[in-house]
């Protein structure tokens, strides 16, 4: 680039794991994106107080210090890009880098040295370790010669690494020279009072404001929300969450539309886990007209000189914007408000469903963000195109009042919004042209029957959609294995019912005009299965030439089971257990829409357990056929 240089697959260092993401350096600072969303750091040229460059296994570290005592280490870095990053350094900064080499021979005696908030063990000259003293959250002494640090317990850096550092200890004898010492106060205490003036201590300490009883929706359940300096704490009766302030990206606050709750969404970077699942978003629902009163636990000194025209006294007023408020100024994080989209209810999102669940689509300004679950954020620069789409369930009747909205990333990934009302059509429309986002079937209907946008901008709520009615048609002919076998055919019947079909003419063929009244009432009589057609003769007749029902053999073999039943089997007692108000119908259309959902390697499992079971049918019909086959051939000879 002309303005500095660019690389990709640089990763952030820290508690939080290792993070690759996008590194840029220009002539005003830096910047780092994490690759496919999320965290973002910049940091300005006048901001930047020192630059270091270490050797580590398989690449070069980059660290960069700020005035604010903050360390940055960014590592993927190769050999020939050292020389050039600090020329550029040297000529736009007025920055000289300095290397640092590693020490690799495991010695654990050596020096210490604390600059800003780093403290870094040296053996000899190379530097063995260093930690960040804004991760401690507790230091004291054992003993004379022994210090102790315990560091923040963050839910949010197991979501990237399975180890985490808990404490360490130094052990300072008093001969020590650099931190040189008394008979009151030895070098150990001078070392434990360094530290203590930079770690963030006092976690253990009373919490800065409480709130109790809060209905969190992801993870679901009752918590009591603390929130302290450095962090906040979630704490329920199964549950307790410890999470750095640090690890916050962004505040939402969504009132529900016609509704008296108010979503407050948190959300993080790296993610909480609970069990084996990550939740990047904590969804906590307030409710919207609840008032409340609060006095934080602050000293004067400690508000005018740390969150001065952050943080107030007191607060008092809506529960949800004392909360956002707090929150806001402990962690410095920005918060989200509703953009100028509206409903037709001149709400602030529609109605529709993601992933089988019921919810709401918020259109924000720089994204959608679909709450309460699966909660799911989509910024606007990672879509490649949108698409309107026909509403696939149902009669004719409920589609013409429901479209779906495909949202395409450009990573390939795909959000199906689906049983939007279709009045919100042209509102969710003007919003997105609004936005210069690529609609994929701007076109779509002119000059054609039937066509998505046609149909969405109709005002006919009782306009029958012809494509609809083409495939109520043809699926309406497809009868299971077992209706098949119900069906049989006489020798007086002249020829297929379905023969019958060219005479008539299909609804497949009606596009508008006067045959799409008619198309109504024929699509009752189109679906209706084989088995129940009656012959010419009349009933009484018909009734004497059909021959009676087939028993079926209680020996004949199984047939195989479908792949979807298989997934029905294993997801319905789950699904019954997480919404024991649904019906059974319910649950089926739920299954059903999950499979749809699934992608080939999800469903590679049912598919296999169902070729076995196919196999096994196939070997046991062969047998069946076979000891029928020899049964016949011991019977009696017929004349």
């Amino acid at each position: 680039m002309a303005d500095g240089h660019l690389f990709n697959n640089i990763s952030l260092g820290g508690r939080g794991g290792k993070n690759p993401g996008q590194f840029k350096l220009y002539s005003g600072g830096l910047a780092w994106k994490k690759q496919g969303g999320g965290k973002t750091i910049e940091v300005e040229k006048s901001d930047i107080t020192s630059v270091t460059w270490m050797v580590i296994p398989r690449s070069y570290q980059l660290g960069v210090s700020t005035k604010e005592g903050l360390f940055y280490r960014f590592f993927g870095f190769r050999e020939q890009d050292v020389s050039a990053l600090n020329n550029f350094i040297q000529k736009n900064m007025g920055i000289t880098p300095e290397e640092k080499q590693l020490s690799v021979s495991g010695h654990n005696w050596g020096g210490i040295e604390i600059n800003g908030n780093m403290l870094s063990f040296n053996v000899g000259s190379k530097e063995a370790f260093e930690v960040s003293l804004a991760d401690v959250a507790q230091t004291q002494m054992q003993g004379k010669t022994d210090v102790v640090l315990e560091f923040h317990v963050d839910d949010t850096t197991g979501g990237n690494e399975k180890d985490s550092l808990m404490d360490l200890s130094f052990h300072v004898p008093t001969s020590n020279t650099q931190f040189p010492g008394d008979e009151n106060r030895p070098s150990a205490q001078i070392l434990w009072q360094n530290i203590l003036s930079k770690a963030d201590v006092g976690s253990s300490e009373e919490a800065v404001v409480t709130f109790d009883g809060i209905a969190i929706l992801t993870p679901r359940g009752r918590y009591s929300v603390e929130l302290h300096l450095s962090f906040l704490r979630l704490q329920g009766q199964a549950n307790d969450f410890k999470i750095q302030y640090s690890s916050i990206l962004r505040l939402f606050v969504l009132p529900k539309s016609n509704n008296p709750h108010t979503f407050v969404v948190i959300t993080l970077d790296p993610p909480i886990r609970k069990g084996q699942t990550l939740y990047p978003h904590i969804v906590i629902q307030f409710e919207t007209e609840a008032a409340i009163e609060r006095d934080l636990m602050l000293s004067e000194e400690v508000l005018a000189e740390k969150y001065k025209d952050r943080l107030e006294r007191s607060y008092r007023g809506l529960v949800h914007e004392v909360f956002s408020k707090v929150i806001r100024g402990l962690s410095g994080a920005k918060v989200t408000r509703p953009s100028t989209f509206r409903s037709c209810q001149d709400g602030y999102a529609v109605k529709s469903s993601l992933k089988a669940e019921d919810g709401l689509l918020y259109p924000l300004e720089k994204g959608f963000f679909f709450l309460p679950k699966p909660p799911t954020l989509i910024l606007h620069e990672e879509i490649e195109y949108v698409e309107f789409e026909r509403h696939g369930a149902g009669g004719a009747s409920i589609s013409s009042h429901y479209f779906d909205l495909l949202v395409k990333l450009k990573n390939d990934q795909e959000h199906l919004f689906r049983n939007i009302q279709r009045n919100e059509y042209h509102n969710l429309f003007n919003f997105i042209s609004g936005k210069n986002m690529k609609i994929l079937n701007l076109g779509d209907g002119q000059g054609r029957a039937g066509g998505v946008a046609a149909v969405l901008q109709s005002t006919d709520d009782d306009a029958v959609d012809p494509h609809l009615e083409r495939i109520k048609n043809q699926t309406g002919d497809d009868e299971s294995d077992d209706e098949d076998e119900d069906f049989v055919a006489d020798k007086y019947d002249s020829g297929s019912p379905t023969d019958d079909s060219g005479d008539e003419g299909s609804d497949a063929s009606l596009s508008g005009g006067e045959k799409e009244k008619s198309s109504k009432k024929e699509a009752s009589s189109s679906k209706a299965p084989l088995k129940k057609r009656k012959p010419k003769g009349g009933d009484a007749e018909g009734s004497e030439k059909r021959k009676p029902k087939k028993k079926k053999d209680p020996n004949a073999p199984k047939r195989a089971i479908a792949p979807f039943m298989y997934f029905s089997k294993a997801e319905r007692a789950n699904l019954k257990n997480s919404n024991p108000e649904l019906a059974t119908t319910e649950i089926a259309k739920k299954l059903g829409e999950r499979w749809q959902k699934m992608t080939a390697e999800e469903k590679q499992p049912y598919v296999e357990q169902s070729q076995i079971d196919k196999k096994r049918y196939a070997e046991e019909s062969a047998a069946y056929r076979g000891a029928a086959a020899m049964d016949v051939d011991s019977g009696p000879a017929s004349d």
